[in-house]
């Protein structure tokens, strides 16, 4: 039998968690005061995962980067693999929220949308 300590993201609380770990298995978790804890602990144990978020660089855009996100939980190990694949991306403008602008990014079958929008940066003609 293995314990481990954590703390909980789940929700603004922070508890400490405590969870009991048998057979590479979360058997139970202690100090949560909400059922978000106890899925946190089981989750993190078991499979860590985190949502990625960055910046990436936009072409004509009247703003240089647009916030990104990926749209969903991505494997903590492909973490770093992730962001040197958003560190080397650039999207053209214009930008809209919920643009997907990366596709499966580092194999991990999950897209990374734009959290913000960016216009086109008009060039003054003569």
């Amino acid at each position: 039998m293995e314990k481990r300590e954590l703390t909980c993201i789940g929700c603004p609380m922070g508890c400490m968690l405590t969870a009991t770990i048998e057979n590479g298995e979360v058997t139970f978790v202690e100090g949560n005061t909400c059922p978000k804890g106890d899925i946190y602990a089981r989750k993190e144990v078991v499979n860590p995962t985190r949502i990625v978020t960055s910046t990436v660089r936009v072409v004509g855009g009247k703003k240089e980067r647009v916030s990104v996100k990926t749209a969903s939980d991505v494997p903590k190990s492909k973490v770093f693999d992730v962001m040197k694949d958003i560190d080397a991306a650039e999207v053209a403008a214009p930008v809209t929220i919920g643009d997907v602008v990366l596709r499966d990014v580092a194999g991990t079958g999950v897209d990374v949308i734009a959290t913000k929008n960016v216009l086109y940066q008009r060039t003054a003609l003569i």
